[in-house]
């Protein structure tokens, strides 16, 4: 081996010898469940927390189905990341790549290794948007948006009110989504303003949904059928959109026949609607957090109860990414904070982790301009109202005023800081 004098030694560069920190706690994730959970940690006084999160910007995106019918504006949806990083939370902004939980370590994007004691796994959700041929294209036409972007949902708005009759098609893959409600909010607020502005009766509505049923839990599913009804929607069911052809408007469906086997269906449309796939994010999924097969593949593992990881005690999950059975909602995740902040505290000082999640979701499905049914449910698919004496198994104005006006303080004001 040959020796190097002390001298080049000396002058050699360290950079073969990791960047590495670490924390009491790490938080991967800083949307609505890391910086819900790093707001109420600090408020019980847990040190040493740190927030593993690239993005500068923070979307409140139940905004973005308003936005989408011209009933909001986008710039209302974002703030800076950091007025939300609570006091005292270290904030690593840089992308986790990898996760390591036999050592107990995060690797990000800059190259950063990243240990902790405990882990909250939050990342949220994968939009795959390359996993429909062609679609990527056909968003660069004006015949074609997603109120899943940012960038988009006002361009979504715009296509509305350019769009003169025909066929506005709407989709929902077969994957899970967040907020599954979202697809078909939408559609409604459209199919809503084509009637108060006289285009509706030369308009045809399709629903191309992936899903078997207009909505999972049976009683506001009963009450959403009536909407299709009331707005003439031909909802087509187990019909996955697969391709775009942006040049000839037309989107191909792979459709699940009775029998299990598969057709292909081809829509022509004159505007698109498109909820793409969604999957957890790649590095989650290559990980020992996640189910590495069945029908949960992919998704973080997570006790339903307690949110604790089954094969790592010290690793906790919540909100998109998690395989928890309910919904994907901003709503779920409120009820879910303060379950996990209450066992990992447990966990932290040698505890059982008792407190329970009953698999609270709320969806706050907009029926129109002014209507709103505000689906509340657990696991077992029972109405959870929050009002007790709304029946909030009816359209209602109020519940609209309420997803306009106060969701949105709530959101900024007191969730994000952990007083709700």
């Amino acid at each position: 081996m040959q020796t190097v004098p002390t001298s080049q030694a000396l002058a050699a560069p360290m950079a073969l010898v990791p960047a590495r920190e670490h924390h009491r706690v790490v938080i991967i994730g800083g949307g609505t469940a890391g910086i819900t959970v790093a707001a109420r940690l600090r408020r019980h006084g847990v040190q040493g927390v740190a927030i593993i999160e690239p993005s500068r910007k923070h979307y409140y995106q139940p905004l973005w189905t308003l936005v989408g019918a011209g009933a909001a504006r986008a710039e209302d949806s974002v703030r800076d990341e950091a007025d939300f990083i609570p006091e005292g939370t270290r904030w690593i902004q840089d992308r986790a790549v990898e996760v390591d939980p036999v050592v107990r370590q995060v690797s990000t994007l800059s190259g950063l290794r990243v240990g902790y004691d405990y882990l909250i796994v939050a990342p949220g959700i994968q939009l795959n948007w390359d996993k429909v041929r062609g679609l990527r294209e056909a968003l660069r036409t004006p015949y074609v948006s997603s109120n899943y972007d940012f960038e988009l949902a006002p361009k979504t708005w715009k296509m509305i009110q350019d769009f003169d009759g025909g066929t506005a098609l709407f989709t929902h893959p077969s994957t899970p989504v967040k907020c599954a409600g979202a697809p078909q909010k939408i559609m409604y607020l459209a199919a809503d303003y084509l009637r108060r502005t006289g285009k509706r009766e030369r308009s045809r509505i399709l629903f191309g949904s992936g899903a078997k049923a207009i909505f999972g839990v049976k009683p506001f599913a009963a009450v959403l059928e009536r909407v299709v009804e009331r707005y003439g929607i031909d909802a087509r069911f187990q019909h996955n959109l697969v391709e775009v052809r942006g040049d000839t408007r037309e989107a191909v469906f792979e459709v699940t026949r009775e029998d299990g086997s598969k057709a292909e269906s081809i829509i022509p449309y004159d505007i698109l609607h498109v909820t793409p796939p969604q999957s957890a994010p790649d590095f989650i999924q290559r990980s020992p957090l996640a189910h590495a097969d069945g029908p949960c593949k992919g998704w973080v593992k997570a006790d339903k109860y307690t949110l604790q990881h089954p094969d790592f005690p010290e690793v906790f999950a919540l909100g998109d990414v998690s395989d928890l059975p309910t919904s994907r909602t901003g709503a779920a995740i409120r009820k879910q904070a303060p379950v996990l902040v209450e066992n990992l505290r447990a966990v932290m000082e040698g505890r059982k982790p008792e407190a329970r999640y009953d698999g609270y979701a709320s969806c706050p499905l907009t029926t129109g301009y002014g209507k709103l049914l505000l689906a509340e449910f657990d696991y077992d698919g029972k109405p959870t109202p929050s009002f007790p004496l709304i029946d909030t198994l009816q359209e209602r104005r109020d519940m609209w005023l309420m997803k306009k006006y106060g969701l949105p303080r709530l959101y900024w004001g007191l969730m994000l800081r952990g007083r709700a």
